[in-house]
């Protein structure tokens, strides 16, 4: 019988509270911090679905929609929206608090793609996703499309790269 898992399975939450070496010369968040939390909490979301080592295959855009204020907490929630045959998306949700006023606001959302891989190196299948709440469900429907966007974006982006080629300069 086929291994299927829910998507509270992946689940992970990450809070952390925003400190002066965090943060640029305007107060607020660096870009590249956030987003090396962002695949920090997607990869431990992928690993407890997969339950094997994963590799980033790709991270869609990330829309800083808020500044992260120093003194803010900054709360990461993933988890797995979609599954493939060897690949998994997680979604990751950035959220800003105001630990003084209790003001929060969505700061990011993005979508990441991961592979499971085995001992060898070598992708492995991993666990059905089956989506249980209405939001799961529609995650998961809209995850094919998302899929083959990035794999269209994928195949030009090699074709750029084998335009530009690795001499320098352009």
């Amino acid at each position: 019988m086929e291994e299927t898992k829910h998507n509270r399975d992946s689940l992970v939450i990450k809070t952390s509270i925003v400190l002066p070496p965090d943060t640029n010369n305007l107060g607020t968040m660096f870009g590249g911090k956030l987003m090396a939390y962002i695949d920090d909490v997607a990869a431990i979301s992928a690993m407890r679905h997969s339950r094997t080592n994963c590799v980033t295959a790709s991270t869609d855009s990330v829309d800083f929609l808020h500044p992260i204020q120093i003194g803010n907490s900054v709360c990461l929630e993933a988890f797995v929206t979609y599954t493939g045959r060897t690949s998994m998306e997680v979604m990751v949700k950035v959220i800003a608090e105001g630990l003084l006023t209790g003001e929060r606001n969505v700061c990011a959302i993005s979508f990441l793609t991961f592979v499971a891989i085995d001992k060898d190196g070598k992708p492995t299948p991993v666990p059905r996703l089956v989506p249980q709440t209405e939001t799961e469900k529609n995650l998961f429907e809209t995850g094919k499309q998302r899929a083959e966007i990035r794999k269209k974006r994928r195949k030009d982006t090699e074709q750029l790269a084998k335009t530009f080629g690795a001499d320098l300069p352009w």
